[in-house]
């Protein structure tokens, strides 16, 4: 991977997790020194490379090229899962829930660099769902995933797991 596509990479990173340069550098390197790496005219050590991987929560490898292309046992790739991580957080933002959930699923694997991301989202996606649903009986089953989902992950929101719980029993009610 060229030093142009590395930073792109590593600047795409840090805006989708709302971060400024200056909160990625730390005492570690200058805010200047990452301005160059993201714009491709500096390429960091491994050291470095490490160290912003970590900072930025992502594996080392997806830094390198040659590891980030290689499927793991399912299939997938480090690249194919963040991608489907952004189909399926437009979808969410559109409102198309059930796209948010079918784009989900496979990211909610033991392993999946996108784990705690795709867990929230998808709770969030189920928890809407079951608030639309017109039958009592789809309502529920989608209220029980979402406390499930609701549960996982680091990005867990016991906010989405009550609101499930209490609509399950509402619709529960209605039977």
């Amino acid at each position: 991977m060229d030093s142009v596509e590395l930073g792109k990479r590593i600047k795409e990173a840090r805006l989708a997790r709302k971060m400024t340069q200056s909160d990625v550098v730390g005492d570690f390197i200058t805010r200047n020194m990452l301005s160059q790496i993201e714009s491709g005219t500096a390429t960091p050590s491994v050291k470095t490379l490490t160290y912003l991987a970590k900072v930025l929560q992502l594996p080392v490898n997806y830094l390198l090229p040659d590891e980030l292309e290689v499927p793991d046992e399912s299939g997938n790739s480090a690249l194919k899962e963040i991608d489907d991580l952004t189909i399926m957080k437009n979808a969410f933002k559109r409102g198309d829930y059930a796209a948010a959930v079918e784009h989900a699923l496979p990211q909610t694997q033991s392993g999946s660099i996108v784990y705690d991301e795709a867990c929230s989202i998808l709770a969030m996606s189920y928890l809407e769902l079951a608030k639309a649903a017109d039958e009592p009986r789809k309502g529920m089953e989608y209220a029980e995933q979402a406390a499930k989902y609701g549960e996982l992950g680091i990005f867990a929101k016991r906010e989405v797991r009550a609101s499930a719980v209490l609509l399950y029993d509402k619709l529960a009610e209605q039977l």
